[in-house]
């Protein structure tokens, strides 16, 4: 462990992983009571990745997310009150309740979604770390995908042109071995994903998605190399959903005692045990920290009943930019 953990750290993570991990239970209370509708991705048990990856980011950096990015939103910073909108459906919701789960977005945090279409969000990464080099800004552009979209054809050209043009993205696969319902060794002849982007003349690593330590540790290497001009960096994070693919999904293709067995190294687990180890657990005062994230959550929730349904005659409002429409 070379990233050097201190109390302020400790604290910060735990927090960003506590208020993923109480936000996704609280939506599916909310989902079972019809409160929000429509398809809903859960991170249960992946929230090291987006935590380790997106806490050493600079603001300036971009990030373009999955359509399970409830997680990364929040430790981007999006408030949980207008991401719990956006769920409900709300005007007050970061989209204006026009995106719901998949596509939470804020150009002010810097977050270009949520996107629904598996891989769709590789090569739009790749443009705008192009036009961050023509335009000698620097800055990185992250993109968070899962094992699912290494079969689609946009991450291998994604891929090859951010290593041809040497660009400053980093790809974050978040591999939880299943996409959707089919178990990675069934769609992938290499599931060594770090291995197939090395293949691109990728600096690639193969880490331990379940260590938020093991991630920032990571992430802070890999800024490093792209910000000395060396090229596109590619993490594989070897993580796990605790829940099904979505709420719609039976889980019928995965024995429970895997699921089980995933969970004792969860991330709050293994965070808490390097916490014990490093002599930082009673320091971080997690009641405290358990206490602060039932408020937000509690107070994401009534904002979210209390806000209001876009008005009908808004019906055409953001359908084209200002600067189209006129």
């Amino acid at each position: 462990m070379s990233l050097k953990l201190n109390v302020d750290r400790a604290k910060d993570y735990y927090h960003q992983m506590l208020l993923i991990r109480r936000f996704e239970e609280k939506c599916v209370e909310l989902y079972s009571a019809e409160k929000i509708r429509g398809f809903l991705h859960l991170y249960i048990g992946e929230e090291a990745v987006a935590t380790g990856v997106i806490r050493t980011l600079d603001e300036e950096d971009a990030i373009v997310a999955t359509y399970r990015e409830h997680g990364h939103a929040l430790v981007r910073g999006i408030p949980a009150d207008r991401v719990m909108a956006e769920l409900y459906g709300k005007a007050e919701g970061i989209s204006h309740g026009r995106g719901g789960s998949m596509h939470l977005f804020d150009v002010s945090k810097r977050f270009y979604g949520g996107y629904a279409i598996v891989g769709g969000g590789l090569p739009l990464a790749v443009g705008m770390a192009l036009a961050d080099r023509r335009l000698n800004r620097d800055r990185v552009t992250v993109c968070f995908f899962g094992d699912g979209a290494v079969a689609e054809g946009e991450f291998h050209e994604a891929l090859n042109l951010a290593a041809l043009w040497q660009l400053p993205v980093l790809f974050v696969c978040e591999n939880n071995l299943y996409g959707m319902g089919t178990a990675l060794k069934y769609a992938e002849s290499e599931t060594n994903i770090a291995h197939k982007a090395k293949s691109y003349n990728i600096t690639s690593h193969q880490i331990d998605g379940m260590d938020v330590i093991a991630v920032a540790d990571a992430t802070e290497k890999a800024l490093k190399h792209i910000h000395s001009g060396k090229g596109p960096v590619f993490l594989e994070c070897l993580t796990y959903r605790f829940r099904a693919h979505s709420m719609f999904d039976a889980e019928l293709y995965r024995d429970k005692k895997e699921v089980e067995k995933w969970r004792e190294k969860g991330p709050l687990v293994t965070f808490r045990k390097k916490l014990e180890e490093a002599g930082l657990w009673s320091q971080i005062d997690a009641d405290t920290i358990e206490k602060e994230v039932e408020a937000v959550i509690e107070d994401a929730v009534a904002f979210a009943e209390n806000g209001t349904w876009e008005d009908i005659a808004d019906l055409e409002k953001y359908v084209y930019s200002p600067e189209v429409a006129s």
